[in-house]
C-alpha cells in the first residue's frame, strides 16, 4: 500500500509517494517555472506573411505567437489522408486572415526573442489517452509493436469512445462524433473501465474549452495543463493508494472539487493534513531528498552504490564495502548484488533518471547468481510507472536498461553546474594552482616592469605559498627581480587567483 503526501506553497508543490514507510517516487513544480506548452488559448491573427508562410497570433503573452501553414489543422488533416508525398499545402493567405480568431495550442515556449509555437490541432493528454477532438482516427503508441494487440487496443477504444459520444450526444452510432484517440505506451494493460474513464475525463475537459471559447475575448487562456497537485489524482493515485494528504487546507478543497469533477475515484482518499510537524517530516523526506543528490548511496548490509549521471547516460557502480555476511567471498558478492537491484530501482524512480543507464554489479562467476540478479532487478522495475527496458550481461559483466524520460531528473531540477569546479566534479589541489601562480608571475615579468607583484588567493593557496612553497616563491622573486606579496581572500573559490601589478 502506498501513501501519496503533497507539501504545497504558493511558489512550490512538492509530492512523494511512500510505500512501507520508504520513499518511492519524488516530485517537484515550481510555480514560476511552469512552461507554456499544452496550453490552450484563443488567438488573434495580428499579421499575415505569405512569404515565410506563416502567421502571427496574439495570445496574451509578452510577445506575439508564431504558427507556421505546416500547424494548421486542416493541413494536418490533408497529410494524413494523403501521404507526405501530396501536392504543397495550401498558401496560408487562403486559410487565415488579420483580425481573424483562432483557437490554438503552445508547440514550443518563447526561447530568447522569439514568441511561442502554435498549432491550431488541439491535442488533451490523460492519463492513458491522448484525445484529439478534431479528429476522428484512433492511433496507438508505435511502442506497441504486435499488430495483433494493436488491432485489439485500436477496436476497444473505439468502441468505449462510440459509447461515450452516443450517451451524451444521442445519436445513431454511426454519426456518433467520438472525435480522435492515440493510445499511450502505459495503456497497454489499461482495463475497459480505465480506458472509459480517461474518455470520459478528456471529453469532460474538451466540453469546457470550447464553451470558454464562446463566452472569452480573443487573448484568452482557455486551457492549461494540470497542476502537479492535479496530476497527482490523475496520474498517481491507484487502487493501492490508501491516503492522498496534503498540507493546505486551499489545496485540498480545490483537489475535492477537481477530483468529483474528473477523478471521482480518487476523492474518497484525499485528507487535509493539520498536523504540527510539517508534512514531509512525517517520513524524514527532506533528508531523502538530500542523500538522492548525492553520489553514495549506502545499502543496509554494508555495501553501496555509486551514481553518476551525465549527459550522455547514467552509470550505477555497486561495491561490497564493509559487507562480510556471506558464508564465502561469491556469497557475499550475491547477496549485494541482489540488495543492490532493488536499490537500483528504487534509485531511478526517486532521482528519476531517463536515457541509457549502465549498471556495474559484481562481477559473479556463477550464472544461476547472475540470473537470480537480473531476474530480481526485473521484479523490482515492474513497480516503476515509468518504461524500462532491460538487457542481459555483456561479456565485460555490465547490464544495460534503458528508462524512458519523462521529465527533468531530480539532480537538474534541483541544482546547476558548479561555478567552482566548471561542473567537472573536482577541483585543482592547492599545490597545483601555486604552480599555476608562479608561472603567471614569470609570464608577466617578461612583459611589463611593476615595481611589485602581488598574489591575491584563497587561503589555501597563500598559506602553501607561505609554507611548503616558500622556497621555490623566494627564488622566483630574486630570479624577476621583484617583490612578490601574497593577500588571502577567503571568499575567492581554491582555483581562483589574482596578479596585481604595483
Amino acid at each position: 500500500m502506498q501513501d501519496i503526501l503533497i507539501n504545497w506553497t504558493p511558489q512550490e508543490t512538492r509530492v512523494a509517494v511512500v510505500e512501507n514507510g520508504a520513499v518511492q517516487e519524488l516530485h517537484l513544480e515550481r510555480s514560476l517555472e511552469r512552461g507554456l506548452v499544452g496550453n490552450v488559448y484563443l488567438g488573434k491573427v495580428v499579421r499575415v506573411l505569405p512569404g515565410m508562410q506563416s502567421a502571427f497570433v496574439e495570445v496574451g503573452l509578452e510577445r506575439a505567437a508564431f504558427l507556421h501553414v505546416a500547424d494548421l489543422h486542416s493541413q494536418i488533416a490533408a497529410r494524413l489522408e494523403q501521404g507526405a508525398s501530396s501536392a504543397s499545402p495550401t498558401p496560408i493567405e487562403r486559410l487565415v486572415f488579420e483580425g481573424q480568431s483562432l483557437m490554438v495550442q503552445v508547440l514550443k515556449d518563447p526561447i530568447g526573442t522569439k514568441g511561442a509555437r502554435l498549432s491550431t490541432q488541439v491535442s488533451i493528454a490523460g492519463r492513458l489517452l491522448v484525445y484529439l477532438p478534431q479528429d476522428r482516427h484512433i492511433g496507438i503508441s508505435q511502442k506497441i509493436e504486435s499488430a495483433e494487440l494493436r488491432e485489439q487496443l485500436r477496436q476497444r477504444v473505439l468502441n468505449l469512445a462510440t459509447q461515450a459520444a452516443l450517451a451524451e450526444q444521442g445519436t445513431d452510432p454511426s454519426g456518433a462524433d467520438h472525435g480522435g484517440f492515440i493510445l499511450r505506451t502505459n495503456a497497454e494493460d489499461a482495463s475497459d473501465a480505465e480506458l472509459a474513464a480517461d474518455i470520459a475525463y478528456l471529453r469532460r475537459t474538451w466540453t469546457s474549452i470550447r464553451q470558454r471559447s464562446l463566452r472569452q475575448a480573443p487573448g484568452t487562456l482557455l486551457h492549461q495543463d494540470l497542476t502537479l497537485a492535479e496530476r497527482v489524482l490523475r496520474d498517481l493515485s491507484n487502487d493501492d493508494t490508501q491516503s492522498i494528504r496534503i498540507d493546505s487546507r486551499l489545496q485540498f478543497e480545490h483537489l475535492q472539487a477537481f477530483g468529483s469533477d474528473y477523478t471521482p475515484g480518487a476523492v474518497s482518499k484525499l485528507q487535509h493534513y493539520t498536523g504540527e510537524r510539517p508534512i514531509f517530516d512525517l517520513h524524514n523526506i527532506d533528508e531523502e531528498i538530500s542523500r538522492a543528490l548525492q553520489r553514495r548511496v549506502e545499502l543496509k548490509s554494508g555495501g553501496y552504490l555509486v551514481i553518476d549521471q551525465t549527459e550522455a547516460l547514467t552509470t550505477v557502480d555497486v561495491n561490497t564495502g564493509g559487507f562480510v555476511g556471506g558464508r564465502n567471498f561469491e556469497d557475499t558478492i550475491f547477496k549485494t548484488n541482489l540488495e543492490a537491484a532493488g536499490a537500483i530501482a528504487r534509485q531511478l524512480r526517486l532521482r528519476n533518471l531517463g536515457g541509457i543507464i549502465i549498471v556495474d554489479f559484481i562481477d559473479m562467476a556463477r550464472d544461476d547468481h547472475r540470473q537470480a540478479v537480473l531476474a530480481e532487478l526485473h521484479k523490482q522495475l515492474a513497480r516503476d510507472r515509468t518504461r524500462t527496458t532491460v538487457g542481459d550481461f555483456t561479456q565485460l559483466g555490465l547490464l544495460e536498461l534503458t528508462r524512458k524520460r519523462t521529465r527533468e531528473s531530480l539532480a537538474h531540477l534541483l541544482c546547476e553546474p558548479c561555478p567552482t569546479c566548471d561542473s567537472r566534479g573536482q577541483v585543482k589541489t592547492a599545490r597545483t594552482v601555486c604552480y599555476d601562480v608562479l608561472r603567471e608571475i614569470l609570464r608577466e615579468a617578461r612583459r611589463f616592469e611593476p615595481r611589485e607583484f602581488r598574489v591575491v588567493a584563497s587561503p589555501a593557496v597563500v598559506e602553501m605559498l607561505l609554507d611548503e612553497e616558500s622556497v621555490h616563491l623566494a627564488g622566483l622573486s630574486e630570479f624577476v627581480g621583484k617583490p612578490i606579496s601574497l593577500t588571502a581572500e577567503p571568499s575567492m573559490n581554491p582555483e581562483q587567483y589574482d596578479i596585481v601589478l604595483l
